[in-house]
């Protein structure tokens, strides 16, 4: 009897002429996309600077690739180095093979190494880029679609997967499509981790180590439900054991960062914008930087009245000493005028008036005798 099922596609490749175009490469690259342009928005709306985001993932990036293929390889080595294999396949990421622990573990050092150059704290990135990676992860896992790989086991649900191939031991037919269980595992925990960070105001990587805990619990019990070969450590699959360590790491990371460092940071980059509606503290810093240069300004403004008041003062003393020197100059001067003004006429012009009265009384007593 046929029943609902989710059909796999009949090749994970197609060629545009020589060029191969790869479902898987397409899903990773469209994944890192999503990642950083939600990573940008969080990192600006927090005070971080427009591009800053895919300038470390540049260096996150290619770490995270080499990271997670070599988590694969080494995990799952027999696929690549025992008898009739092929060592060079462990260099063909396109054929699938990514571990997202290691992808995860030197990712984070590529971005450490990112955000020491760019002076800036590696949890307050990893926070802003959390929700992106995850909905990254979610994208990334139809990849697996494509390679008809990491399906659950043996099902009749109406969305069980229709695996066709019977390459590398594959058995046709239908099975639990733990691929997209994954998928919508991580959508919800990219959702509770913005929620969550609004929520809380979540900071110094709490809000990175929330979803690593809320991702380890869902693949755990994927895990549990996958069929292909992997080892086993007392009756558990090996990433069991792994995500059960990495859940316990994060969580204790969550309570010892809350209590070492609250709230969030106050800056997340140099130079940065400060967010709308974000920490009270830089409010403060912007109106302490205001009041001092208001001050500054008022300083300078009184520095120089003072300094125009001390130089109209000196330029009055010159000017009253310069009237005083005039004035003496001027009484200096009056008593040579009026010494000049009474100085005696010359002895001939004295004595002629003296003359001219005795020729008068002359004159009058030779017309009495007459």
């Amino acid at each position: 009897m046929d029943i609902a099922y989710i059909p796999s596609p009949s090749h994970g490749v197609v060629h545009l002429g020589p060029i191969p175009l790869r479902g898987y490469a397409f899903c990773i690259i469209i994944g890192v996309f999503v990642a950083v342009w939600l990573g940008n928005k969080r990192w600006i709306a927090r005070g971080g600077r427009p591009g800053t985001v895919a300038d470390i993932a540049v260096w996150a990036v290619p770490f995270g690739l080499v990271g997670g293929r070599l988590y694969h390889v080494i995990t799952d080595y027999e696929l690549y180095f025992s008898d009739g294999r092929d060592w060079v396949d462990a260099f063909k990421v396109w054929q699938g093979g990514l571990g997202i622990w290691g992808a995860i573990a030197l990712g984070a050092v590529g971005a450490w190494i990112g955000c020491r150059r760019r002076g800036i704290p590696l949890p307050a990135w990893a926070d802003a880029l959390a929700p992106g990676i995850v909905f990254a992860q979610a994208i990334g896992r139809w990849g697996n679609w494509f390679n008809q790989e990491l399906y659950g086991k043996a099902t009749d649900v109406p969305w069980a997967l229709h695996i066709t191939s019977s390459t590398d031991g594959r058995v046709p037919g239908y099975y639990h499509p733990t691929f997209l269980y994954e998928s919508l595992w991580c959508i919800g925990v990219g959702f509770l981790v913005i929620w969550a960070d609004r929520r809380f105001t979540l900071g110094h990587g709490r809000a990175f180590a929330l979803y690593v805990a809320a991702y380890c619990v869902g693949r755990g019990w994927i895990e549990y439900m996958r069929v292909d070969d992997a080892h086993h450590i007392l009756g558990l699959r090996l990433n069991d054991w792994t995500a059960m360590v990495v859940f316990l790491l994060a969580v204790i990371y969550i309570v010892v960062s809350a209590r070492l460092r609250p709230g969030r940071e106050e800056v997340v980059e140099p130079d940065g914008d400060t967010p709308d509606g974000d920490a009270v503290a830089l409010d403060k810093k912007s109106d302490t930087k205001s009041d001092t240069k208001s001050d500054s300004k008022a300083d300078t403004k009184a520095d120089g009245e003072a300094a125009e008041t001390t130089d109209k003062k000196s330029d009055g003393k010159k000017l009253d000493g310069k009237k005083s020197d005039a004035k003496t100059d001027t009484e200096s001067d009056e008593p040579a005028q009026s010494t000049e003004s009474v100085e005696p006429a010359d002895s001939e012009e004295l004595v002629e008036p003296e003359e001219s009265v005795e020729a008068a009384r002359g004159e009058a007593e030779s017309a009495k005798k007459v």
